[in-house]
Parts: structure tokens; C-alpha cells; sequence
């Protein structure tokens, strides 16, 4: 990836703030976005992005709560986070880290220290955003494209999803509550029965390779090579 081509998202609730750095970005190369909290950054696609800037004190849904979130969907999981706050307390720290922030900046920074963090997080994350694959699949985060053999598969949002998130854990079984967890973590009622479903949507679609989503009675489904 060139890192200089990257697309980040800026999400910070001082206006101030979030439009100078991001302006600074841009001078430097990169594509920038801004949101003024977590309910605007939520109502945009967020899998389009290559890196995240989020401030923590924000009002409603804080940037620990929106990082939560980003983890828990497969489509955004993979996108490096960055913090910048003025909470730079050990315990604010560990807190982030262990949601899988890739770094943590207290303000006041220096935005020129920002771009060298920006840079050194998208080198180390680069590969985990490599289009993966298993057998003649091949799901691409970045696009959100899947090829069965080379040709373009169209598949709805959360077969995506499951198939991707199968394709980066082979062998690895994933139950019901946990597929539930992970591909629907909006607050919305979904019986298992919907997995049941999309599975077998799923199947039949990357035919001939259907049969390596396996079935483990009683407990869930995988990728088999």
C-alpha cells in the first residue's frame, strides 16, 4: 500500500481540530474525511477506509465505544485505529490497546508526528488488508469484491462477510452465537435460523466450492481447504 494514497477518516467533535488536521493531511497526500462523532461516521461506509483517527471524549458514543464497534464487524475489523485524545492515562491506554487500537496520541500533538505515526501503522498493517483466499475464492476487504475462479461473485453484505471472516480463520469453527456476534452486531433481533440461511445462499453461489464451508453438527460452520 502507499501510504500516501490512503484514505483516513477523521473523527473528532472540535471542529477546529478535526478540519486542520485533516486539511494538513490532505496537503500531505492523503484522501480525508471528517466526522463530528460517532453517529456521522457510522452513517457512512466505513469499509472504504484505510486508517481511523478517533478523538475518546466525544459526546454520545465516545471513540472507545465507536472502536468497539469498528472490531466487532468484519468489514471494518482490520482498519488500523489511532487514537488522539487528551486522556493519556495508563489505564486509557490499556483500554484502547485491548480493543485493538494500533496506536494512541495525546494531545496536543504535532501533526507532523501524527503523519509519522499514520505512516508507520499503515506499513505494519498493510498485509492484513491483502485480498484473502482459500481454494478458488478470493474475498477483497477493500473492495468488497469476491472472484470464484477469476469472475466477479455478487454476494449480499453479510454473506460477504461470513465468507470472509471463514476465509481469514480456515479450519477454525465458528458457532451460531458467535457468527451472530460478529456478522450482526447491530442491536436487532436474529434468530440462528438466518445463518442457516445465508449459508446455504452462500454455498450456492461459489459453486464448485460450496462444499469446503463445512458443517460441524451441533455446533456451527467453517472453511475447510
Amino acid at each position: 500500500m502507499e501510504t500516501k494514497k490512503a484514505r483516513i477518516l477523521v473523527v473528532d467533535d472540535e471542529e477546529a481540530l478535526r478540519e486542520g488536521l485533516g486539511m494538513y493531511l490532505e496537503y500531505e497526500g492523503y484522501e480525508v474525511d471528517t466526522a463530528s462523532g460517532s453517529a456521522e461516521a457510522l452513517a457512512r461506509d466505513l469499509s472504504r477506509y484505510d486508517l481511523m483517527l478517533l478523538d475518546i471524549m466525544m459526546d454520545g458514543m465516545d471513540g472507545l465505544e465507536l472502536a468497539s464497534v469498528l472490531k466487532g464487524n468484519p468489514a471494518t475489523a482490520g482498519i488500523p485505529v489511532i487514537f488522539l485524545t487528551a486522556r493519556d492515562s495508563d489505564d486509557d491506554v490499556l483500554k484502547g490497546l485491548k480493543l485493538g487500537a494500533d496506536d494512541y496520541i495525546a494531545k496536543p500533538y504535532s501533526a507532523k508526528v501524527v503523519v509519522a505515526r499514520i505512516e508507520a501503522v499503515l506499513r505494519r498493517a498493510g498485509k492484513h488488508r491483502e485480498p484473502i483466499s482459500g481454494r478458488g475464492v478470493v474475498c477483497d476487504r477493500r473492495s468488497m469484491t469476491c472472484l470464484v475462479d477469476g469472475q466477479p461473485v455478487r454476494l449480499a453484505r453479510k454473506e460477504f462477510e461470513i465468507l470472509a471472516l471463514m476465509l481469514d480463520h480456515p479450519s477454525r469453527v465458528f458457532s451460531r452465537e458467535e457468527l451472530l456476534g460478529k456478522i450482526w452486531p447491530e442491536k436487532v433481533v436474529v434468530v440462528d435460523r438466518a445463518v442457516d440461511v445465508h449459508i446455504t445462499r452462500l454455498r450456492g453461489k461459489i459453486a464448485p466450492y460450496g462444499s469446503h464451508i463445512v458443517t460441524r453438527s451441533g455446533y456451527g460452520y467453517g472453511w475447510q481447504d
